[in-house]
């Protein structure tokens, strides 16, 4: 007897064996015990998850002698004809080879004859937004007004392409993508039945890989039993099968990444190559891995949203410490669009090395996540006293003013120490300005405080009616002395001092408010 593909020889009979799809399931029998049967059904969703295996169920229930909580019982006549493919009441059209106006007419004039045994002739229509606009239009009024005794199953993976006409006359099911524990459990179930031996690592890769689809799954670990018949089925194998990287590859990647190592990149690249692995899976894979990095940067309790061993969550956690979230960002973004390309490349190495190339060299990049990047590039150049030039030909105003601004600022000095009475006199400055009399209270609300020569409080004000206020009326400046002596208890000396004559002064001087945390003054005017 030749060898039937494990997605067939296991595929569910009955509503109870359907894993994932509960949503529907519980619906359809509803319907059939409480004999309130539609004529038109739409099952769409993404391949694999069980459309036209319900559709098939559905069609023996509603024709079964013998049924059991709305589900076949798979032994009487009928239910044997249908599932071996004899039954003339249930009919399964291609629409992708079948989706001319002629085939649509075919069906139509087959509708006007009754079922030979049972109570429901079934039309399941596989793949039908691949029908022609004519044959829609033709199946529109049968689909509407059918005999009683038909039944319309429609499935798609594309629904956006259905017509709204034909939309509004069936039942619409969204069949979900089953998850990566539901499939495992599944595999688990099947090679205990198959008598295969499998690691549980190996069984969650092959679900993750799957994409939500129950018969991608089946057909992948049908490839590797058969690669290692015989043998136990490891993680390690699966990958060999699959033409997968491991995560510790992919760590590996991503210190070179880190490190502006490009050399190292492509070496990996090189190895990974020269080991047979699959391009375009790699590049999915690192997109996840990245993705999953990005969950770990964003919250602290994750374990139940990233699909990870317990070893390569700490691995994950301990990278998380060496790189932030907007990195990764720019990361993910560069290799989502690799991603949606590199299926129809003829040279994919080359584009994953400038990719890698990309990720490495932020300044090939202008925008505003490749900017971010190159700006914590100059920050750290600057933190270790080092003169950052701007490369040639990059003209990016914004990096440019960033520059400029960050190489004056690592000329600035800051005090070892500040003197307490100035510390005080910032912490408490909203208060001060609050019970300033008018039109003070107005002039310094806008003012700023920094540190003047022998360590003397300094008011920094814009050149015009503030400055003028307290630099040229003596007594202005005495009462403002007076009010934050009283303020701190303590008998304080301040300088004034005017920007708007003293651009480099401007650009130069510290705001003690953005380095000591001032007390919070509500204003009640």
């Amino acid at each position: 007897m030749s060898y039937t593909a494990l997605y067939r020889k296991f595929r569910p009979q009955e509503f109870e064996d359907v894993k994932g799809q509960d949503h529907i399931v519980t619906t359809l029998k509803n319907q059939i015990k409480a004999q309130r049967i539609g004529h038109a059904y739409l099952f769409c969703g993404t391949r694999g998850t069980g459309k036209t295996t319900i559709a098939k169920i559905f069609a023996k229930a509603v024709n079964c002698q013998n049924p059991s909580d709305g589900s076949p019982c798979g032994e009487c006549d009928l239910c044997k004809a249908i599932a071996s493919g004899a039954s003339m009441n249930v009919i399964e059209i291609d629409a992708a080879s079948n989706n001319g106006v002629d085939n649509i007419r075919e069906i139509v004039d087959e509708v006007s004859y009754s079922p030979a045994e049972g109570k429901y002739k079934v039309y399941i229509i596989d793949e039908v937004h691949m029908l022609s606009i004519g044959a829609f239009n033709a199946l529109l009024k049968t689909l509407e007004e059918p005999p009683g005794y038909v039944i319309f199953i429609l499935a798609t993976t594309e629904v956006h392409k259905i017509p709204i006409t034909i939309l509004s006359r069936c039942q619409r099911y969204d069949f979900r993508r089953i998850t990566i524990d539901t499939i495992a459990d599944r595999l688990r179930e099947l090679t205990l039945a198959e008598a295969v031996q499998v690691q549980d690592k190996a069984l969650r890769y092959i679900a993750k890989t799957a994409d939500g689809s129950m018969r991608d799954a089946l057909s992948l670990l049908d490839q590797c039993i058969a690669f290692h018949f015989g043998e136990e089925l490891t993680y390690d194998k699966v990958l060999d099968v699959l033409g997968a990287v491991d995560t510790v590859f992919f760590s590996r990647l991503l210190e070179q990444i880190l490190g502006k190592n490009v050399t190292g990149c492509i070496d990996l690249l090189e190895e990974m190559v020269i080991q047979g692995r699959e391009l375009s899976q790699f590049v999915t894979d690192f997109t996840w891995y990245l993705r999953n990095l990005l969950l770990v940067l964003s919250s602290e309790d994750i374990e139940d949203v990233i699909d990870v061993s317990t070893e390569n969550l700490a691995r994950l956690r301990e990278e998380a410490q060496i790189t932030d979230m907007d990195t990764i960002i720019r990361y993910i973004r560069i290799f989502s669009e690799l991603s949606g390309k590199i299926r129809y490349m003829s040279q994919k190495r080359i584009w994953i090395e400038v990719a890698l190339i990309k990720l490495c060299k932020p300044s090939m990049e202008t925008d505003e996540e490749s900017l971010l990047g190159r700006v914590r590039e100059l920050e750290e150049k600057v933190e270790k006293g080092v003169v950052a030039v701007v490369p040639q030909g990059d003209n990016s105003p914004a990096l440019q003013e960033y520059q400029d601004k960050a190489v004056k600022s690592a000329k600035i000095p800051l005090p070892k120490a500040l003197p307490e009475d100035v510390e005080a006199v910032v912490k408490r400055w909203p208060s001060i300005v609050s019970n300033a009399q008018q039109p003070m209270k107005t002039y310094l609300k806008e003012a700023k405080l920094s540190l003047g020569g022998d360590n003397k409080l300094m008011i920094v004000l814009e050149d015009g009616l503030s400055s003028d206020y307290l630099t040229k009326n003596q007594e202005n400046k005495e009462q403002l002395t007076r009010m934050i002596s009283e303020a701190v208890q303590k008998e304080i000396e301040i300088n004034i001092q005017s920007i708007g004559s003293d651009r480099e002064f401007e650009d130069s001087y510290i705001d003690l408010s953005k380095i000591i945390h001032m007390e919070i003054e509500v204003d009640n005017e």
